[in-house]
């Protein structure tokens, strides 16, 4: 996030050194001035929290476009064609434009899946794999195959039965042997389609692989993968722990980014995880949250040593993660 951005915007909790001297009051409004007191200051920018300014994605516009989603893997399915047209304007203008939203917690939160988990899923993976590319840099033409391929990477899942894919209890050998061929069959129906870009095939067959070769369906081992099927890997695993599954419910957040952390899904690479994850730690400042203690609180500043364990206000008293074992953050409170 650049500095300049900034400007016009309302702070939300007073913006403090590292060592804890308050240099800007809540409630201001940022102007030029500021901006160089920042800078001399060497804050990082993304770590001030703000007063809302975005509109938050409602509830209908996610259905409208899961609809359209549901709609456009219908007609794969029977034709074995990739309607690019109607991909192009009735998907993509959402997500690229919910990836440019503000609070990212909202964003995660209104993109989460809770029934038709399928279509539902692309529209996810597609955002959220839009957002990794911005924070990765990537330039608009890298995003905007990105953005595609990522509501895509699931196509082949058109081919494999509904009732492996819903399947509410543990599958088995032969139904997970099912379930990965979606990877071949969303490469094969890709691959002929005109005026797609050739990456966009790649991450269909390769967002399951994983850099210790231990993946799917190939066993390819880390430059082997796409740099784009390595985004998309970590969005799918992201989306999937935060949704609700026939299997099982969202997974608590500490849980989610422990376990991305160490790997726990496959390895992923290191670097694509650690900007993924240090972005959404450092954006936490002034959000509440649900303790596992079931007692909800506010984020007030993160451990500069492990950004993962920040310091929590909860009434009159402050809880420093760093220093508990028991007590760790359970879910983001969107209010």
């Amino acid at each position: 996030m650049a500095m300049d951005s900034l400007l016009g915007r309302t702070i939300k909790n007073d913006i403090t050194n590292a060592h804890g001297v308050s240099l800007i009051p809540a409630l201001t409004k940022i102007q030029d001035d500021h901006i160089k007191f920042l800078r001399n200051h060497i804050i990082d920018p993304i770590s001030i929290s703000f007063i809302s300014d975005n509109k938050k994605i409602s509830d209908n516009s996610i259905k409208k476009v899961v609809n359209t989603s549901k709609t456009i893997f219908h007609s794969i399915e029977a034709s074995g064609k990739i309607p690019l047209m109607e991909i192009r304007k009735g998907i993509l203008p959402f997500v690229q434009e919910a990836a440019n939203n503000t609070n990212i917690f909202q964003l995660f939160d209104v993109v989460k899946a809770t029934d038709e988990y399928t279509y539902q899923h692309n529209i996810g993976v597609g955002i959220i794999s839009t957002l990794i590319g911005r924070w990765l840099h990537l330039s608009e033409s890298e995003i905007s195959i990105l953005s595609l391929a990522a509501t895509l990477h699931d196509v082949g899942k058109v081919k494999v039965p509904i009732e492996i894919l819903n399947k509410p209890g543990k599958l088995t050998n032969d139904e997970f042997a099912v379930i990965k061929k979606h990877t071949i069959y969303g490469y094969e129906i890709m691959k002929e389609t005109v005026g797609l870009n050739q990456r966009i095939p790649l991450v269909a067959l390769q967002h399951h692989e994983r850099n210790d070769g231990k993946g799917y369906p190939l066993g390819l081992k880390g430059d082997k993968v796409d740099y784009f099927s390595k985004i998309v890997a970590v969005a799918d695993i992201f989306h999937a722990m935060s949704s609700k599954r026939p299997y099982h419910d969202p997974i608590p957040f500490h849980e989610i980014v422990s376990q991305m952390r160490r790997g726990i899904f496959g390895e992923l690479d290191p670097i694509i995880v650690s900007v993924f994850l240090d972005n959404i730690m450092k954006r936490m400042v002034g959000e509440n949250v649900v303790l596992t203690d079931g007692r909800m609180g506010e984020v007030v500043s993160l451990n500069p040593h492990n950004i993962e364990t920040p310091l929590i206000k909860v009434d009159d008293e402050f809880i420093d993660l760093s220093k508990r074992n028991d007590i760790q953050i359970r879910v983001i409170s969107i209010v």
